[in-house]
């Protein structure tokens, strides 16, 4: 295991973790709910204990033995050629090896291949929090051989009852199968993680529970697995900055307000069914002091009652109809408190993107805090407000919660706010943000995540998403978690290339003349060479001027999203047909070919070559005697 903390270390990790488009750091997103049941995590590390690009494991197993420091707690751990290999003899085995240290953001990463199952539902895992020693409860990320069907991804616990607790399944686009190296990934920020397989975002859970001293591990479930290019880095604290080609947060404003009365329970639980990864809601207190889900200053609009909140006490309150006046299916639905909302995510899952409305005191934000800490919701609430005073509050008795600044009009300086405010996002309209996009990667460059409102239309989704924004705030939670899946199937806007003809490792004779093509897409330009001198796509390659023995093809195709590489080599091969193929093409005149292919037929190679040296540039032409000559004198070596 290598431990690397020296700068320059640091500096390159950091550098691994910019993407290529508006991001200064890539770490996490907010993460999908998936209407699991959860309970409170471990808080997220604070901004100025976090080392984000640090290596804390990178291990290629080239020792031959195992690292130090990894704990083979079960089944059979051995490090052979180059890799470690985990046998699990049994499916009622789950067998692991733990290793690294606690870390609260972090990417675990590794190549992974099935070299024997006993069935496609066999599995492998990365341990993303395992006490050292193995024991339960742990959380993993697991993968079937069979990845393609629809648990062929998962996140689970195994609880100290040593019961399975899945969070999340998913497929992935192709079968790992055996004998297939697959690289995969998990980025985790708390409760919040990412399944990333093969380069591709798969699935997200904001459903682990973390504990304060949990490790990484591998492990193996009825096969042997083996792993290579285990890596541990630290990311930075916020995890609500979008991955490049992550898809775009969704935060279901006021609930699923489009389908329920909106900052109800129904709509909170519409939009957790939608998939929405957040539900906005806006808190004020009652009269007496209770925090109440209301958005306006009044009960008039969303109730059968009137009166502004603050002058109704919470028994008049919890007595007024908050359904009828959307749908008569809705008849019933009440105004919940703030505590009320809270029960309902812990238990049934979700997390709260929750507004302060208006003018606060700093004891009632101490109440609202007081309520989210006696829920044990701490690690599942953001809390944002257009008044400052409330944020400073908010940062003052509860530094551990995420703050966002919401914002009509963008400010003269969007990360010198964002700094003075601890902000972890700076949520704009999302029109001025698109009048301005270029503060999105000022604030990425200063670790900000953006967070745009209320925007209802896919035109405007793709135009949000395209400037970098990171989260959506959305009447139409659904809608975009379906825009969402497409842009998650999309095709890559990466180039790809490979070299068709003459295939990597082809023998050719003199009597082949394939032409050069090649397969790309997403390519603007192609450039080709031959054994590094310029040639081009569809030139048909001639053997007469072609040396025996190997010859490298090599092709570049640069598009908009980068440039893909591809090689081909070859061997052109002397043989008698291939000879004859010469002399025949040669060009020469008919005397110097009988003469030529008598000596060819009789096997006289020594002498055909002796005789096409003094004949170069007279009866056989010069440009091609050489060739000719020099195969000759090979097959006489033979």
């Amino acid at each position: 295991m290598t431990v690397l903390s020296t700068p320059r270390a640091i500096g390159r990790a950091v550098a691994q973790l910019r993407p290529g488009r508006t991001r200064a750091a890539a770490t996490v997103a907010a993460l999908a709910v998936t209407g699991a049941v959860a309970v409170a995590a471990v808080a997220t590390s604070s901004p100025a204990t976090a080392q984000p690009g640090t290596v804390v494991v990178s291990e290629t197993f080239d020792s031959g033995t195992l690292p130090a420091g990894w704990n083979a707690v079960d089944g059979t751990w051995k490090v052979e050629n180059g890799r470690l290999y985990g046998t699990s003899a049994s499916s009622s085995a789950n067998n692991k090896i733990t290793f690294g240290r606690h870390l609260n953001d972090f990417r675990f990463e590794a190549t992974m291949r099935f070299e024997s199952v006993s069935a496609a539902t066999r599995w492998a895992s990365l341990g993303i929090d395992v006490p050292a020693n193995g024991a339960t409860p742990w959380w993993i990320a697991t993968m079937r051989s069979g990845t393609t069907a629809s648990n062929g991804l998962e996140f689970a616990q195994r609880t100290t009852a040593d019961a399975w607790v899945v969070t999340n399944t998913a497929s992935a686009p192709y079968a790992a199968g055996t004998g297939k190296d697959v690289r995969v990934a998990v980025e985790v920020h708390g409760n919040q993680a990412r399944w990333i397989f093969d380069g591709r975002e798969a699935m997200r859970t904001t459903s682990l529970q973390r504990s304060t001293d949990g490790v990484q591990a591998l492990f193996v479930n009825g096969a042997t697995v083996s792993y290579d290019e285990v890596k541990i880095t630290e990311l930075p604290p916020n995890g609500y900055l979008r991955p490049e080609g992550s898809p775009l947060t969704v935060i279901a404003h006021r609930g699923a307000s489009a389908a329920a009365p909106e900052n109800t329970l129904v709509a909170q639980e519409i939009a957790r069914k939608s998939g929405a990864d957040w539900i906005e809601n806006d808190v004020q207190p009652s009269k007496d002091g209770i925090p109440f889900i209301l958005h306006d200053g009044t009960v008039d609009r969303t109730t059968d009652g009137t009166g502004n909140i603050r002058d109704l006490t919470a028994a008049q309150i919890k007595a007024l109809d908050a359904g009828s006046w959307f749908g008569p299916q809705y008849v019933g639905a009440r105004v919940p408190t703030l505590a009320e909302q809270l029960a309902d995510l812990r238990t049934r899952g979700g997390n709260l993107l929750l507004e302060i409305k208006g003018k606060h005191t700093r004891d009632e934000v101490a109440t609202i805090i007081k309520v989210i800490r006696d829920e044990r919701m701490m690690s599942r609430v953001f809390v944002q407000s257009f008044e400052v005073d409330a944020l400073r509050y908010t940062y003052e008795l509860a530094p551990e919660l995420p703050l966002g600044l919401l914002r009509s009009s963008l400010d003269t300086d969007p990360v010198a706010i964002a700094k003075d405010l601890h902000l972890t996002a700076y949520n704009p309209d999302g029109n001025a943000l698109l009048a301005k996009p270029e503060v999105v990667a000022a604030l990425h460059t200063a670790g900000v995540a953006v967070m745009a409102w209320t925007v209802d239309s896919a035109g405007l989704w793709q135009r949000l998403e395209r400037i970098g924004t990171d989260g959506i705030i959305t009447n139409r939670a659904a809608e975009l978690v379906g825009w969402n899946s497409a842009f998650m199937q999309r095709p890559s806007a990466e180039p790809t290339v490979a070299i068709t003809s003459p295939a990597d490792g082809a023998e050719l004779d003199r009597a082949q003349s394939p032409v050069i093509a090649v397969a790309a897409t997403n390519a603007e330009t192609i450039t080709v060479t031959l054994d590094g001198r310029p040639s081009a796509v569809g030139r048909e390659l001639d053997p007469a001027t072609l040396t025996a023995g190997r010859h490298t093809l090599s092709v570049e195709a640069t598009g908009p999203a980068g440039t893909a590489t591809a090689t081909s080599t070859f061997t052109v091969t002397v043989n008698q047909a291939g000879l004859g193929y010469l002399i025949f093409t040669s060009g020469a005149d008919e005397a110097a070919l009988n003469t030529m292919s008598v000596k060819l037929a009789h096997g006289q190679y020594a002498q055909l070559a002796g005789w096409v040296d003094r004949q170069a540039g007279a009866s056989v032409p010069a440009e091609v005697a050489g060739v000719i000559a020099a195969d000759a004198r090979t097959l006489a070596q033979r």
